[in-house]
């Protein structure tokens, strides 16, 4: 069998409510993990997903910002959420699977504009999550572990994972600092990146472009900001990755496309 997950920072389940249909009956995920949900709990089309399949779900929001949630055709067990820099910004759920299988979806801070945290709290908040996160990884640390990670990451670590290196040094997103950081989150836990696995280091690769852009197809000035990873003992169960990107072009789009990836 295989297990089909995507995650998608979706910018407002209930504008795009019908862009998740569109996926539903596309792609069929088992799993669908959404971010930037910008729904209070009691808000959440439940009864819309539950009708397509998807009747077991951990929903966290809040009103406007952030929020996650796993959305899945199996059973979930030991649903919960978990709170970052003391702040309860609805930024990371997490479930367990069928067969033992933890899976956890993050939406990391943006960090605003400026790559100082002097300067701007949001790129110190940015930091300051990824540092306690890297820490709580490390901590839970076990060979034997079967873990996912999925999300929003907000960070694009390769060279080929934003449309120039050279002139997104400074910028938010592929900022040294930020890379090493997400080196080390990855590091953490032995994380396996699941696309790079499938789509050569070489390559450039995308999964979000500025609403900026006028034709952003054309541009193609996209950074690859949303991230599966999978710990060693899922990894030799990989059995394919893509980003769909045509997800950008259609009606009333989320900046982000949705990334799938299937296990064994």
């Amino acid at each position: 069998m295989t297990l089909r997950i995507v995650t998608w920072n979706i910018n407002s389940v209930r504008l795009r409510i019908a862009l998740v249909e569109r996926l539903v009956t596309e792609v069929r995920p088992d799993v669908l993990c959404l971010q930037e949900t910008k729904v209070q709990d009691g808000d959440f089309p439940r009864e819309t997903f539950e009708a397509w399949g998807y009747k077991h779900q951990l929903i966290h929001g809040m009103k406007s910002y952030n929020g996650v949630a796993i959305l899945s055709r199996a059973p979930l067990k030991e649903t919960g959420a978990r709170a970052w820099c003391a702040k309860e910004d609805c930024r990371h759920g997490f479930a367990m699977l069928p067969g033992g299988i933890e899976l956890h979806n993050f939406y990391i801070p943006a960090g605003g504009d400026v790559p100082d945290p002097k300067a701007n709290p949001k790129f110190a908040h940015k930091l300051q999550f990824l540092e306690e996160t890297t820490a709580w990884w490390r901590e839970r640390r076990d060979p034997a572990r079967k873990a996912i990670l999925v999300g929003d990451l907000n960070i694009a670590p390769l060279e080929t994972d934003v449309w120039s290196h050279k002139q997104l040094l400074d910028v938010v997103s592929h900022t040294p600092i930020e890379v090493d950081w997400l080196k080390r989150l990855q590091g953490s836990h032995d994380f396996i990146d699941a696309v790079r696995h499938f789509v050569p280091p070489a390559e450039k690769l995308y999964s979000w472009w500025s609403y900026r852009a006028r034709d952003w197809a054309a541009a193609d000035r996209g950074r690859r900001l949303d991230h599966v990873w999978v710990t060693p003992t899922l990894g030799r169960k990989l059995e394919g990755a893509a980003i769909l990107k045509d997800a950008r072009g259609w009606d009333v789009p989320s900046d982000h496309a949705p990334v799938i990836v299937d296990l064994r």
